[in-house]
This record gives C-alpha cells, sequence and structure tokens, in this order.
C-alpha cells in the first residue's frame, strides 16, 4: 500500500523544482541494485555520512547524479554516523590526526587561560588535527565500503548459482517432483 505523502513518479516530474534535472533524477539506473552502482553509492554514503555535517540524504543524492550510484544504498550507508556513531568518530579523528601531524593530543585541552587558550587550540591543533583525521577514516572506510560490498555481492550471487545448479543436479537425478494436490481421487 502506497501512503499518500509518497511523491509519485509523475508527481516528482512535473514538480517545478525538479523540473529541469527529473530526467536525470528518474533515471532507472540511480533507483536499480546493479553490482556497480550499489557499491558506488556505499562509497559515497560514507563520504557524505562522515564529511558532511548536516543534509548527508540530500548531498548524497545530489552526487549520486554525476557518479551513477544508487540513490538508496547511498542514502542508507549515511545513517552509518548517527548520534552514537558520530562522537566516537571524531574522537578517533583527533587521535589519529594528532598521531599523524605529530603533535601531542591533549585530552582536556590546553593548559591557557580560557579566553584564548581554548580558541587558539581548536584552531590550531584541534581544528587541523580531527580533519585530517576525518579524512583519512573516510578514505579508508570509503575504500572498505566499496570492496566490501562488490566482494558480498559476488558472494552472494556466486550462492545463488550454486544452489541453482545443485537443484538443477537433484532434478537430473530424481526427475521433476510432482507435488502431491492433497486431494484424493
Amino acid at each position: 500500500m502506497i501512503d499518500k505523502a509518497t511523491p509519485t513518479k509523475e508527481s516528482v516530474a512535473e514538480n517545478r523544482w525538479l523540473k529541469p534535472v527529473a530526467g536525470r533524477v528518474l533515471h532507472s539506473s540511480l533507483w536499480r541494485f546493479t553490482r556497480r552502482s550499489v557499491p558506488r553509492g556505499v562509497a559515497l554514503g560514507m563520504v557524505t555520512g562522515i564529511l558532511v555535517p548536516m543534509g548527508q540524504i540530500p548531498a548524497s543524492a545530489v552526487f549520486a547524479l554525476p557518479l551513477r550510484a544508487n540513490i538508496p544504498a547511498a542514502a542508507a550507508t549515511t545513517f552509518l554516523t548517527n548520534p552514537f556513531t558520530t562522537p566516537p568518530l571524531w574522537v578517533a579523528a583527533y587521535y589519529l590526526g594528532s598521531w599523524m601531524l605529530g603533535q601531542k593530543a591533549s585530552r582536556h585541552g590546553p593548559g591557557m587561560p580560557a579566553d584564548t587558550g581554548w580558541t587558539d587550540w581548536l584552531l590550531h591543533q584541534a581544528g587541523p588535527a580531527t580533519l585530517t583525521g576525518l579524512v583519512t577514516i573516510t578514505a579508508a572506510l570509503t575504500l572498505l565500503g566499496y570492496f566490501g560490498t562488490q566482494f558480498a555481492w559476488r558472494w552472494w550471487i556466486a550462492r545463488k548459482w550454486r544452489r541453482r545448479q545443485e537443484l538443477r543436479n537433484e532434478m537430473a537425478r530424481n526427475g521433476p517432483i510432482l507435488e502431491d494436490s492433497g486431494s484424493t481421487p
């Protein structure tokens, strides 16, 4: 059952804001689950989910257009960053970035007065370190998501082929399986 609030393909095509790009947005390759578009969508969702602080789903949908990525996969992957996972991610990014930049990570900020110390620490140590760490973590998770999705896709297809071949072999050995209709003559 389709909800009344769910837009139809026709309503999206006729929307005055989407009309200039409706043909591209509604292209079936962006919505179909294929072995090429899904890994692209997962990788794109990782990038927008981690690096875009707000509006992650619209950003992933917009970036999916030129990349020919699967929009549902990109949108769903952005949910990996949420209120429970973002704080540990940012802390890990800060420590990783501090290590990469050769800075000593500080747990409590600088030992300076609050009026100048925190802003100086935020702009000159925490900001660059966190950004460096976030970009590094994003690159690693993007590659892991892309190749992991490709591997999972191939494994799933190979399993389906194997089951289909086993069924064919079983039918060749035993003949077709006829089901009893349940009625007596």
